[in-house]
């Protein structure tokens, strides 16, 4: 029995929106970057006021219905105990509420011109995945190992299962006339302090799991880190990863605005998120998840989602005319229209994602098998995760320049391609101020224009720095 809920109007059956996947190729073949707020609330009306907002942005969006914690474990009765006493959860339930109910949050919003994504973070998502479908919705996003290592004690194993069942019950829209759209989080891994060779190397896998398990539209994720040019890089070398792996298969990139501690003044906050807006547009992304300027001291509301959804537009729109040409078409790929990203100096990001990537396939031919050996023999290690199944021999730092590296690869398969540094023992302090590096670097910025501070991203980036001695690239 489920909670008490607002009384939602009568709407006719569920019927099967337009592709996620084909709404983002053709804003992208249009030249338009799709922008994507993070939004849950638990009431429905204010969800449905949400979803209302973002659409009416001027901006080319798309929608988010955020789930709640006590969804995302699973634990239905706290949230339908929640919802009983009037206790506003932080996002939306969409198991414990009645499927009418979410119907109604989407009716006339929801369309071909206005897709809307399920965000979760759950390592065991099939009753989230069921409520979705039986909502009319069919896009979702996260991944076998990006929503298992970070956010509990989940066996990889178990997860892996849970995925494998999850993506085959979302590829079974199809029989409805959909085609159902999974993102990777893993391009996203704990945020921030994870160089991005790794970070490429576990989007491209997780996309390879939903390709095994029947999903034929993708898109593929990266989180925006501390060096613009070290980001650069690595967009350009998971886009070459998913043309050489993911050959006839509907894919896109989504970057995500800096996950880590976020800047503390409206500015810096601002500064970042453009520079985030800009770095999408350069590298040939199609989405962007944007942050808010209220991220450092509360949830945003929906005015402030829709402010940096505009602000990540216009900053988008400003760097597609100071750099690139014109659209003139398709190019080769599925997910390659549009105007093309611009080069970068490879300093070996490609190199060190595609060696991880082909360890784990050569374990075996099956994704879920593969992943959970891949770990257990820590050919796959994420720095300072402290999961059971994570080998936690891995280390990484920023250096001067303000770049991610290894000080340890533990038994991850790098050899000849990165020679950790030696780096002293990261201290609980100096991790501390790692964290903050880009928020003080941002705020800084904000705060005193002059060139010392002046944002990278802003057209007075330096030229991409070369490999340094010591990485042995």
């Amino acid at each position: 029995m489920t909670a008490p809920v607002h009384p939602a109007p009568a709407v006719p059956p569920a019927s099967p929106p337009g592709s996620f996947g084909a709404f983002v190729a053709a804003a992208r073949h249009a030249g338009r970057l799709v922008v994507q707020p993070r939004m849950g609330m638990s009431d429905p009306r204010a969800m449905r006021a949400g979803l209302a907002a973002t659409r009416a942005a001027d901006a080319t969006t798309v929608g988010t219905v955020t789930l709640d914690s006590y969804t995302r474990v699973g634990d239905q009765t706290a949230a339908r105990r929640a919802l009983a006493d009037g206790v506003p959860l932080n996002g939306y339930p969409l198991v414990t509420y009645d499927t009418a109910v979410t119907r109604s949050v989407l009716h006339g919003i929801q369309d071909h011109d206005f897709p809307v994504q399920v965000r979760h973070g759950s390592a065991a998502p099939q009753s989230i995945v069921a409520a979705l479908l039986r909502a009319g919705l069919d896009a979702t996003e996260g991944g076998p190992v990006s929503y298992c290592l970070p956010y509990g004690r989940t066996p990889l194993t178990e997860s892996v299962e849970n995925w494998a069942r999850s993506c085959a019950l979302l590829a079974r829209a199809r029989d409805h006339g959909a085609e159902p759209h999974m993102e990777t989080f893993g391009g996203c891994m704990m945020g921030q302090l994870c160089p991005p060779g790794l970070l490429v190397a576990l989007s491209v896998l997780e996309a390879l799991f939903f390709a095994q398990h029947g999903l034929r539209s993708v898109s593929l994720s990266y989180a925006q880190q501390t060096d613009p040019g070290q980001d650069e890089e690595a967009l350009h070398a998971l886009r070459r990863l998913a043309e050489e792996l993911l050959p006839g298969l509907d894919w896109h990139i989504v970057v995500y605005t800096y996950m880590g501690v976020y800047p503390r003044t409206p500015g810096g906050a601002r500064l970042l998120l453009e520079d985030s807006a800009r770095l999408a547009v350069r590298t040939g992304a199609a989405r962007l998840i944007v942050k808010t300027a209220a991220e450092a001291h509360r949830i945003p509301t929906v005015a402030e989602n829709v402010a940096a959804l505009e602000a990540a537009a216009r900053a988008a729109e400003a760097e597609r005319d100071r750099t690139l040409p014109p659209a003139k078409g398709p190019t080769a790929g599925p997910a390659a229209t549009g105007p093309a990203p611009t080069p970068v100096a490879d300093t070996g990001i490609h190199a060190e994602a595609s060696a991880l990537v082909q360890a784990v396939l050569e374990l075996s031919p099956d994704l879920g098998r593969a992943l959970p050996q891949a770990f257990a023999r820590g050919y796959l290690d994420v720095p300072y995760c402290l999961h059971p199944d994570n080998a936690q021999r891995s280390r990484s730092y920023l250096d001067t320049d303000g770049r991610l590296r290894w000080s340890a690869v533990g038994r991850m398969p790098l050899g000849g391609i990165v020679a950790p540094a030696r780096a002293p023992r990261l201290t609980s302090g100096g991790l501390l101020t790692a964290l903050r590096h880009v928020e003080r670097r941002s705020d800084a910025a904000a705060l005193d224009p002059s060139p010392a501070h002046r944002p990278l991203d802003d057209g007075h980036r330096p030229p991409a720095r070369a490999a340094h001695p010591e990485e042995g690239r």
